[in-house]
């Protein structure tokens, strides 16, 4: 009995363990296109100058135009204080001509007095109506620090702006237009839930900084996340005044473009060799280059694959931060399923592969480094379950079994360390089939008597399950315990020292439990935090449960995390990463 017992529940768990959940898809799906239709809305009234006193909010948002494609992508902005100061509507770039016009009225912009953020967002979706390509990918960024300051005279209330902030954001949803908002707090005066209702309603995301500083990063932040890209860390460190060389890996012959942004509080100079030895003029054919008084940018345009160098030369003492993101033309697009509708127990066979210019992608060397994962969205409880599929040389492949009679929702995840592909969401049900494997005995076995040991071993076995499905409803009540309150997450570099921006993850879409990696967004170089599983406790605190050699210290001092280790409002952790020179440091907020 103990051993059917046993089978019993891991069968139960194996089936129902519920893992976190994953938001469906926007209208838009950033995997079909690469080109980009974006409004820049900026807050310029007076409040700002305390928030942005050097105008570095400006300058980010023209680095943003350096990065997109050299042509097609179209962008359009809005300046607003508590009505709109300047727009212009969506410009398709062409040249760099194109891109030269838009800075310039960047930086013909000018302070005015009174904010109404809705006012802002209302016309950056009405310049996507007007104007977006329906094969183009939209989004709107937000740059302010979501407080509202109303002109008495006007009449304008706060309820008047949140009915048209509410239409906006309903109508941008409806359209697949992700807002994703910036919050300066430089004067401690930030609306932070503002500005973060207003991204997590339409898809997007938000992000908030102490320092102007920090906007080129999360500007490389935002646009690498659209495209399904990761911004690549190449290098930090302090010039000395001499040419310092940096290798900078074109990793395959899929790259359209590499973007490589170079932060310093004074402008450089820069010389580039490609994998073969040859200096390569900046700029030139090959080499589109953007400078500002706090960056420069540089766009290898289909770069041969390799290691290249980049000579870096910055005044003396000058802290110098470089990025990479890459630019692909590449979808991930999943098979056909055989069926949308299934029974309990059914095993669906899953194949993804990468796509270019309509064609199933065959290089093996795009494929060589990548790893692919398969989501399964429970509708019915809300949960996730992920499986790994199998990297097959030209594509990925795999089989889910269905576990349980409700409706999923299906999608695969491809990532390699300098972009992520996700296909198109799959809807499947499996409520109107009957479980795999039941049957029923024939008229003749129907018709003998039942021998009474065999009923006797059959009440052994009913009460075995009703003991395993008494424990299994406690283990399930726990499992599907949701979270509250939020996490705050920094990582150090401990070769620069160099640490991010505050990352602020609210918990409240998890059930049952969630890792640090999945709070990270599976980044592979940060993988060994997959085993540090966050679960609810009492009285809204969280347990941490370490299942790596990693040490987690809690107030200064190392605690033993491997048996759980209980986490209240307002406690901060540090866990220094093994594997690579990391530090993360973890506040929990309710």
């Amino acid at each position: 009995m103990i051993q059917i017992y046993r089978y019993l529940t891991m069968l139960f768990l194996i089936t129902l363990l519920p893992l976190a959940g994953f938001a469906p898809a926007p209208a838009h799906a950033a995997a079909q296109s690469s080109q980009i239709d974006a409004v820049l809305v900026l807050d310029v009234s007076q409040s700002m100058s305390t928030s942005d006193p050097g105008g570095i909010g400006n300058e980010a948002m023209k680095m943003f135009i350096d990065m997109l494609s050299e042509k097609g992508d179209q962008v359009g902005i809005v300046s607003y204080t508590d009505q709109i100061q300047r727009e212009k509507a969506l410009l398709e770039i062409s040249s760099d001509a194109d891109k030269t016009n838009l800075k310039q009225f960047i930086d013909q912009l000018k302070r005015g007095a009174y904010t109404d953020i809705a006012v802002g967002v209302k016309e950056a979706v009405q310049i996507l109506n007007d104007g977006a390509d329906p094969d183009h990918e939209p989004l709107i960024i937000v740059l302010a620090d979501g407080n509202n300051d109303f002109n008495s005279k006007s009449g304008r209330t706060q309820a008047d702006s949140d009915a048209d902030m509410a239409a906006a954001l309903k109508e941008a949803t409806s359209k697949g237009y992700p807002v994703y908002t910036i919050g300066l707090n430089a004067d401690g005066k930030l609306n932070k839930a503002a500005l973060e209702s207003v991204s997590q309603q339409t898809g997007g995301k938000s992000f908030s900084t102490n320092t102007a500083a920090d906007l080129p990063q999360i500007l490389s932040e935002i646009f690498a996340s659209h495209l399904q890209l990761n911004v690549v860390p190449v290098d930090s460190f302090t010039a000395d005044g001499n040419f310092q060389d940096v290798k900078i890996t074109v990793p395959n012959s899929n790259v359209l473009e590499a973007n490589i942004s170079i932060m310093s509080s004074k402008q450089v100079e820069a010389r580039l060799i490609d994998p073969s030895g040859n200096k390569i003029a900046i700029p030139s054919d090959q080499v589109l280059l953007s400078t500002s008084k706090t960056y420069s940018l540089m766009k290898l345009l289909k770069p041969e694959e390799g290691d290249w160098t980049l000579q870096v030369k910055g005044a003396d003492r000058d802290k110098i931060d470089i990025n990479l993101i890459f630019n692909y033309d590449l979808a991930l697009e999943m098979d056909k399923l055989p069926s949308s509708s299934y029974s309990k127990g059914d095993s669906i066979p899953i194949n993804a592969y990468l796509v270019s210019g309509g064609n199933k992608l065959s290089d093996q060397e795009q494929y060589r480094n990548m790893k692919a994962v398969l989501y399964v969205n429970d509708l019915d409880t809300g949960t996730t379950e992920e499986v790994q599929l199998n990297n097959a040389g030209d594509h990925f492949e795999g089989t889910y079994k269905v576990a349980d009679k409700h409706d999923y929702e299906l999608k695969v995840r491809a990532e390699e360390a300098s972009f992520y592909r996700e296909t198109a969401v799959v809807k499947i049900s499996a409520k109107g089939g009957a479980s795999a494997g039941t049957g029923t005995g024939t008229a003749a076995e129907s018709d003998k008597p039942f021998p009474l040991i065999p009923v006797i071993i059959g009440a052994l076995v009913l009460i075995a399950l009703l003991a395993a499905a008494f424990f299994i409803m406690r283990y399930l009540k726990q499992a599907r315990r949701g979270f509250v309150g939020q996490m705050v997450i920094e990582i150090r570099d401990e070769n620069t020292g160099d640490k991010t921006f505050p990352q602020y993850k609210k918990l409240n879409a998890f059930r049952g439990k969630f890792s640090l990696h999945q709070l990270l967004q599976l980044a592979p170089e940060l993988k060994e935090t997959e085993k540090l599983i966050f679960v609810p406790g009492n009285s809204d605190r969280l347990v941490l449960r370490n299942g790596t050699p990693c040490t987690v210290e809690k107030s200064g001092r190392a605690v033993d995390a491997s048996g759980g280790l209980e986490v209240k409002s307002g406690e901060r952790l540090t866990i220094p990463l093994q594997q690579i020179d990391k530090t993360i440091f973890i506040e929990y907020i309710v």
